[in-house]
């Protein structure tokens, strides 16, 4: 701890020093315009800022979203006024949005939305609507009172407010659930089903922005016109002269970037140029130029399912984080300071109104779809924070006139207060729901029922909590000892996976296993064999070792098999009481040097052969979690 804090102090020292040095040269570059182009010299301002605070805010587990846009407050007129043209920052940035969007149609998997589980959809489809229109409701109710000094007037600035608390921080969340390795948990599973709905709703959106102030139907049925015109003309070339294009330049990945990219623009200026080329068959002006958000967006959707996707991915990303560090360096850029302590106030009420609609609407929906409390309210309160989706519609509402230049300034700060607040909710998010599940029992959102031991039923197996090595051994025990998987109990909270788990043939129940009442009730106590297999690092509220002692005291003749992330952990967990304790990478590390002495022996297909045929092929196995 007090080398972390000495490094952080180092960090700052430095980042200070740099500062003080660059401050050094600001004015002579900015002077001496014939040897430095201020383009250069403003984008190199915004990209030492950005880095330098980028590296302060990642060392202390805060996004590095909030950290660029802070270094636009800071080179901006706000603060130091490094940066001499914001116009130059603002042209770099509108090549960020493009390129931002072109990476989200990349990585939208059609195929994922249509096998989604009926939570994800039903709440998918009505969570944006809703959340919009409580967004709305509530600030016309602010306004009327009188609340916000005239910053909240309008309908088109409820209706702003609402479409951008509907959403959730993709870039945010997702990096949040791949550190803790908790994307294939149901919170990271929902998470990420819920949020590929909201870009979709967000998408919608940016489509109707331009004709929010006038909505006639007209142009709103040619601008869906256009859309369906550029997209079934992208998907056309797509399906036949790119995958062979791509084919000829697959060897060469620099080509592969630009191919991509090259892509990307085409389809951008043709969605700008739809009007056109419709005017010279026909004199009525017909709306159908597409934006080139929207046009970037179907560039990448259509090139998503070619098998060269995953490297585009990977080159474009490289590029698109410059340009996208400059978007959200220009949003901070655009600041402007604040009128009074009421804009301020504003913000943060922004943010209040946010987490306010994730308990409102995101976890009634979540629960009455299926999803159970825990897992809802888990959900919910790791969506908090506003989305980067948001920042492009207030960026573009702004552009359009839609809105003033203060709400937009008002929407950043709302933006990067509910950022820098999403940390600490992801890690605490179980002891919130558990300090909340009383108030949540009182308002009628029960738990799944817990069916209490009305027998005296004796299980010869039970499996505490169910991850993937659960789901591998429950396949193998059905497979090769049906007998014994109808006399095998699993006690888990994940209610989505419990059909799946029984379909199998084994007996599972709702618990908390940090809960020894619910591992009583659910029948830990009359199990021969108990065996734990999730990892300390999937575990919430409590850890193996506890849980072992817990299971000892309810069960003392049991055989109890724990699992163990680290070495040290393993006496500790004996010690509590378990009677054997295996360590998943010391078993992974074993069957792999047997798989390298196969190799070097030359007879790797015999032995892949012979474990295919003991373990069944992986694409065939029909397991509850895949």
């Amino acid at each position: 701890m007090k080398g972390r804090k000495s490094l952080v102090r180092a960090a700052f020292r430095l980042g200070f020093a740099g500062t003080f040095a660059l401050a050094a040269c600001v004015a002579p570059a900015a002077a001496s315009e014939g040897e430095m182009p201020s383009l250069v010299h403003d984008i190199g301002i915004a990209v030492f800022l950005s880095g330098l605070l980028a590296v302060l805010f990642t060392r202390v587990k805060l996004p590095a979203i909030a950290g660029f846009i802070i270094a636009g407050v800071l080179a901006g007129p706000l603060a130091l006024g490094w940066v001499t043209d914001i116009g130059n920052i603002d042209t770099i940035a509108q090549l960020g949005f493009v390129l931002l969007l072109f990476m989200i149609g990349l990585e939208i998997d059609f195929g994922k939305i249509r096998s989604a589980g009926r939570p994800i959809v039903v709440t998918g489809l009505l969570q944006s609507p809703l959340t919009i229109a409580f967004g709305f409701v509530v600030i016309k109710l602010l306004a009327l009172a009188g609340v916000g000094g005239g910053l909240l007037d309008g309908n088109l600035t409820a209706f702003y407010i609402g479409a951008i608390i509907a959403g959730s921080s993709t870039l945010i969340v997702v990096k949040l659930f791949q550190e803790a390795f908790e994307l294939d948990t149901a919170p990271g599973r929902l998470a990420l089903g819920l949020l590929i709905f909201q870009d979709l709703w967000a998408t919608v959106l940016i489509l109707l922005q331009p004709r929010f102030d006038a909505p006639e139907i007209g142009p709103i049925v040619g601008s869906f016109a256009g859309i369906a015109i550029l997209a079934g003309l992208a998907v056309a070339v797509s399906r036949t002269l790119l995958p062979t294009a791509f084919r000829w330049i697959a060897k060469v990945p620099e080509i592969v970037l630009l191919a991509a990219i090259g892509w990307c623009f085409l389809v951008v200026l043709a969605g700008a140029s739809l009007d056109f080329a419709a005017s010279l068959v026909s004199a009525p002006e017909l709306h159908l130029n597409v934006g080139s958000g929207m046009g970037a967006l179907i560039a990448g959707a259509t090139i998503a399912s070619l098998p060269y996707a995953t490297e585009i991915v990977s080159k474009v990303g490289v590029v698109k984080d410059f340009f996208v560090t400059l978007f959200f360096v220009g949003l901070g850029l655009g600041i402007q300071a604040p009128n009074g302590p009421g804009v301020v106030a504003i913000a943060v009420g922004i943010a209040l109104l946010a987490l306010l609609a994730r308990q409102l609407i995101y976890f009634p929906l979540l629960y009455w779809s299926g999803t159970d409390q825990r897992n809802a309210e888990v959900t919910a309160i790791r969506l908090a924070q506003i989305s980067e989706f948001g920042l492009v519609i207030a960026f573009l509402g702004l552009q359009y006139g839609h809105i003033t230049r203060e709400l937009a300034s008002t929407i950043v700060f709302a933006f990067v207060l509910t950022a820098l607040i999403t940390t600490p909710l992801y890690h605490t998010a179980y002891a919130i729901h558990g300090w909340l599940k009383p108030w949540l029992m009182r308002l009628g959102f029960r738990e799944p029922p817990e069916i209490a031991a009305k027998d005296e039923r004796e299980w010869r197996l039970a499996l505490l909590g169910f991850h993937r090595v659960a789901s591998s051994l429950l396949h193998d025990i059905a497979r090769d000892n049906p007998p014994l998987v109808a006399e095998t109990l699993v006690i888990d909270f994940s209610v989505a996976l419990h059909d799946k788990i029984r379909a199998v043939g084994a007996h599972v129940e709702y618990g908390d296993l940090s809960n020894p009442d619910t591992l009583h009730h659910a029948g830990v106590d009359r199990a021969k064999v108990i065996v734990s297999t999730v990892p300390d690092d999937l575990m919430h509220g409590i850890d193996n070792r506890r849980l072992v002692a817990s299971v000892r005291k309810l069960n003392p003749k049991a055989l109890i098999i724990a699992n163990a992330v680290n070495l040290a952990d393993c006496e500790a967990i004996y010690a509590a009481g378990a009677d054997y304790v295996f360590l998943s990478r010391i078993d992974t590390a074993a069957a792999l040097a047997e798989a390298i002495g196969e190799a070097l022996n030359g007879s790797l297909g015999e032995y892949r052969a012979g474990r295919e045929a003991e373990h069944g092929n992986p694409r065939t196995r029909s397991e509850v979690l895949s």
